[in-house]
């Protein structure tokens, strides 16, 4: 089935907002801008998911103000230069796609704005994120800073009330058209999957790159916009590096192959991972990934409404740390010990982002979606194992979106 979203469910999305955030301050929130690649040329543009998920808009700069039962956008405008290269907006468009009915330029919008602010003690936005992110090695987009400064130069005394938490209820959730997009994105990372992994393909692979062609192929060509996240193409030892990126190793037929990978549709992300065998796994191999498939069966038993990620995630660490003990990897089952070999955790939420926000100190509900991903990385050994399904948390239990996908070695 074709995801659709119309003007009605981003109109329900802002609603929903402004019913969740009971105050009287006007919420303000950002689209992404571009980020420069070099020169004058920019990275592929992606919008930021809140400001997607609220409007349907998929251009760059443009900024959206609820203020009660009023709401407008404002568009920056653009010289005859940047039209002439990027094109013009297309008010009549904006206001199709999201239903936001009033649409203003950027002298007009802010003059708006800053006249309510200057009467207002708060204002409820996105705090920015900070300008690198150590842990990741990420510098992030300054949009959202941009807007602070903004707002701060009209009025430096006004309050500003984060909106992540309202955010992240909201959007963990899934609503139906949000369910058959990912779904959608599901079906053809499966699709493709199934194609690439077929022994007689598998055996044509010299070079990790070329999977990876073909991943891109196989989305592009099924309907998907492209890759939801950087695909992890990792032969043998590199598969231990958790986010091995390159995809430029060669592949030898006594090694396994990790394929972290997941298509992207209407914004909605897969994420699925297979770990299979380029030739016949030998007797450790498949001892390994059987440890893995048993983690991962017994943590589809914990994925129900009322369970919470952080019990799951300690339950899943001391079966884990059984079956290490098994293979002989540790004699103790201690938290540093499992993690030497198991670094990350089993669970993330999924959506807009392949990473989805939402509150991992609430229980889980009907609704939400995550991915259940246990592995086993033993660098030493050459042998690097994850197994990835996306599962729906249902009023009685769970559904395995990803269950068309064998999980098997080989």
């Amino acid at each position: 089935m074709k995801p659709k979203f119309t003007s009605e469910f981003f109109a329900g999305n802002r609603e929903r907002l402004r019913q969740l955030f009971t105050g009287t301050a006007p919420i303000v929130v950002t689209a992404n801008g571009l980020l420069q690649r070099g020169g004058d040329s920019s990275y592929p543009f992606q919008q930021d998911a809140t400001f997607w998920y609220l409007t349907g808009i998929e251009d760059p700069d443009i900024v959206l103000v609820i203020d009660k039962a009023k709401e407008y956008l404002i568009v920056p405008s653009r010289g005859t230069t940047r039209i002439a290269f990027d094109g013009s907006v297309d008010a009549a468009e904006l206001t199709r796609i999201s239903g936001v009915q009033t649409v203003v330029d950027d002298k007009e919008g802010w003059h708006l704005l800053e006249a309510r602010l200057r009467r207002a003690k708060h204002v409820a936005t996105l705090s920015p994120p900070p300008a690198y992110i150590e842990e990741h090695g990420l510098y992030t987009n300054p949009a959202r800073a941009q807007l602070v400064n903004r707002i701060k130069m009209s009025d430096d005394s006004i309050e500003l009330l984060d909106l992540s938490q309202h955010v992240a209820l909201l959007r963990v959730v899934k609503q139906p058209e949000e369910l058959v997009a990912i779904q959608a994105a599901i079906d053809i990372t499966i699709d493709t999957l199934k194609d690439i992994t077929r022994p007689s393909e598998l055996a044509k692979y010299a070079y990790e790159y070329e999977v990876e062609a073909d991943l891109s192929r196989g989305f592009r060509r099924r309907g998907a916009s492209g890759h939801s996240f950087e695909p992890i193409v990792a032969g043998g030892a590199r598969a231990c590096t958790l986010h091995n990126v390159a995809n430029d190793g060669p592949l030898s037929s006594d090694e396994l192959l990790l394929l972290d990978v997941g298509a992207e549709v209407s914004h909605y992300a897969a994420d699925i991972t297979r770990t299979v065998s380029l030739g016949t796994p030998s007797r450790r191999q498949q001892a390994v990934y059987n440890a893995v498939l048993e983690v991962q069966e017994f943590a589809f038993t914990l994925m129900q409404p009322g369970a919470l990620i952080r019990d799951n995630e300690q339950k899943i660490e001391q079966f884990m740390g059984e079956k290490l003990r098994e293979l002989g990897l540790i004699k103790n089952i201690e938290h540093d010990e499992v993690r030497r070999y198991y670094p990350h955790a089993t669970s993330h939420f999924l959506g807009l982002n392949v990473h989805d926000i939402g509150d991992y100190s609430r229980p889980l509900e009907p609704g939400v979606v995550l991915t259940v991903e246990p592995g086993i990385y033993i660098a030493d050994e050459g042998i690097g194992i994850r197994i990835e399904d996306d599962v729906l948390i249902t009023p009685n239990g769970h559904q395995i979106l990803t269950a068309r996908l064998p999980r098997h070695l080989g």
